[in-house]
Formats: structure tokens, sequence, C-alpha cells
């Protein structure tokens, strides 16, 4: 067994130890809404958000994307358990903006071991095989943070299993100040009609 999984096992033995009531939380979030932000490590939804458990679904992925599998957690969110408003969060000095879909392809053909950012680019130093396999996946790169908010909430507010009475906010968290900058366009287009 490796270190980090002892000292995963003991953090959550000494988080289970004081528990307590939280066990009796509800299974809808309490303040009724989601997030859909990225995976980066940078990122704790529930210090940007002031969140406590129990309070709202937080859906991530690499980049933040809405993608399929995000919108219909989305969906499951509001039809199933009644979150009433989105919030789409992406954030500054994102990964995904660091390749695009041919780089990401052309990597994962050769091999299927991590890579390395150089001041070149992506090199693979890793030995084959790899997989043609990623040439079927969209990996949903983007080069600009702030268009992408507009992409996702767009694509989210159109898609036919979303209601048109829930509002959806975008937004950027830029990763040195913790503040979460609202995308204009984004939350125009994220509207309830009127």
């Amino acid at each position: 067994m490796s270190g980090l999984v002892q000292e995963v096992e003991s953090a959550n033995a000494q988080y289970s130890k004081d528990f307590g009531e939280k066990g009796n939380l509800a299974l809808p979030p309490a303040r009724r809404f989601a997030i859909l932000t990225c995976m980066d490590a940078r990122l704790d939804p529930a210090k940007y958000a002031g969140l406590s458990e129990g309070d709202a679904h937080v859906i991530r992925n690499a980049g933040g994307r809405a993608s399929d599998d995000a919108i219909r957690s989305l969906v499951i969110s509001y039809k199933l358990l009644g979150t009433k408003e989105w919030f789409v969060i992406h954030h500054t000095n994102c990964g995904m903006a660091l390749f695009t879909d041919v780089i990401i392809r052309n990597l994962l053909s050769n091999s299927l071991e991590t890579a390395q950012l150089t001041d070149a680019g992506w090199k693979d130093v890793g030995k084959g095989p790899g997989s043609k396999e990623a040439e079927f996946v969209d990996w949903l790169t983007f080069p600009d943070e702030f268009s992408s908010v507009i992409d996702d909430v767009k694509r989210i507010r159109n898609h036919p299993l979303v209601p048109q009475d829930i509002p959806i906010y975008g937004y950027v968290y830029d990763v040195k100040t913790g503040k979460l900058i609202p995308v204009k366009e984004a939350i125009e287009i994220g509207k309830v009609a009127a």
C-alpha cells in the first residue's frame, strides 16, 4: 500500500470521528443550486462559493465543460433534486487551454504514459503502444476561458432537456486572486426568458 493511501485513510478516520449530524443531511442540496466547474486542484468550490456540506451540487470535469455527462448531471440535479439555479465556473490558467484535440490525440496514439510540457510544447516521453481510441473523443479543449464559459452556458441553455426557467450564470475564477469574474455575455444568455 502506498503512503498516499495511508494518508487518505488516516484523514478519513479523523474526519469520520467527528461526522456527527452530517449523516442526517437531506439528499437535495439545501441551497438549491448547482455548480459546474473544473477539476483543477487549485479550485475549492466550497471556499470560493461559501459552501458547507449539503448546500449545493458540484459537478467537476476537465475544464468545467458542459459535456453530455455534465448536462445529464445538471438535469438530474434539477428534475429529481430541485436545484433552481446553475453556475458555470471556468478559471484562469486552465490546463485545457494548453493543448488541442489534435495534440492529445497524437500523444495518446503514441503512448498511454504521462507526457511532459516543455518550452517547445507537449512531448511524449512514454513508450508505446498507444491507442487510436483517442480519435473518437471530443476533448473539449479551448483557447480562452471566457469564450468557453459563453459556449458552455449557450450549450446548456439550448439543450432540449433544460427548462427555460432555470437561470444559468457564467463566471471565470481567477487563480491568482480567488475572485469570481462575471462573464456578462454568458449571464445574458443564461437569463430566464421573460
